[in-house]
């Protein structure tokens, strides 16, 4: 008889626990108010500026902003697809903190080349190769790219070119113009020195480039940096170089 009691009392206690602890969890999110939103940006220092005050202003035009809002009534999908929606953002990711905090975890897309020709409009192309309108907040500096430019090429070799001039120091550095002639041929307009440098194709451009860098340290740095007005590295094992009219 006693067990049975004890039984009865264990049941009741355990029945009593289950409906206490589903009561607090349903209630739980109700509680749980956004407080804030914690922003990261990476790579900032490389491109335009995606701040918090810009993000905000895009929850709250698309009347989306969690700041107040209950837990179960903010979409995590929703302000993510709003945000990737940004011509800068590359990628996003949102979740709950546990301090009730929206975390927003953004990477960029980086302005790598900007194209100005007549053509076919200005525009930048991003880090992956993709076209980004030319009204966006860049603050860094880019390398130009006029002439004939067509997208297909811009998007393709120009963007590799691109992509070797930022991931070389001296090149990134020295570089300051791209100039593409017809049927794909590329002049380069460099920072120092007051002198063009025809590449021809981008065709095998690491080796015609490693040995200007050679020239540059053995020749121009005697006879100086102005002494020709034109540089041909297009063809292998050789530099033309046409001397400056006096």
């Amino acid at each position: 008889m006693l067990k049975r009691i004890f039984l009865y009392i264990a049941l009741f206690v355990v029945v009593a626990y289950l409906v206490l602890a589903t009561t607090y969890l349903n209630a739980k999110p109700e509680k749980q108010i956004c407080r804030n939103i914690d922003l990261l940006i990476s790579d900032s220092v490389y491109s335009g500026f995606i701040d918090k005050k810009e993000v905000s202003s895009i929850l709250k035009k698309k009347k989306i902003d969690p700041i107040g809002k209950n837990k179960i009534d903010v979409s995590i999908k929703l302000l993510e697809e709003e945000l990737n929606k940004h011509a800068l953002i590359d990628n996003v990711e949102c979740y709950w903190t546990p301090e009730n905090h929206i975390s927003i975890r953004a990477s960029q897309r980086i302005p790598l080349l900007r194209v100005m020709c007549n053509n076919n409009g200005n525009y930048y192309i991003d880090n992956k190769g993709a076209i980004m309108p030319s009204d966006i907040k860049c603050v860094a500096h880019r390398t130009i790219v006029s002439g004939y430019v067509e997208k297909s090429f811009a998007t393709t070799d120009l963007y590799n070119f691109g992509v070797f001039l930022q991931n070389d120091p001296f090149w990134n550095a020295q570089i300051e113009q791209i100039n593409v002639l017809p049927r794909h041929n590329v002049e380069l307009i460099p920072r120092v020195g007051d002198h063009i440098i025809y590449m021809g194709s981008l065709k095998n451009y690491e080796s015609k480039l490693e040995r200007l860098k050679i020239f540059y340290q053995k020749a121009l740095g005697q006879i100086g940096w102005d002494k020709y007005s034109r540089i041909n590295i297009e063809f292998d094992n050789q530099i033309i170089c046409t001397k400056r009219h006096e």
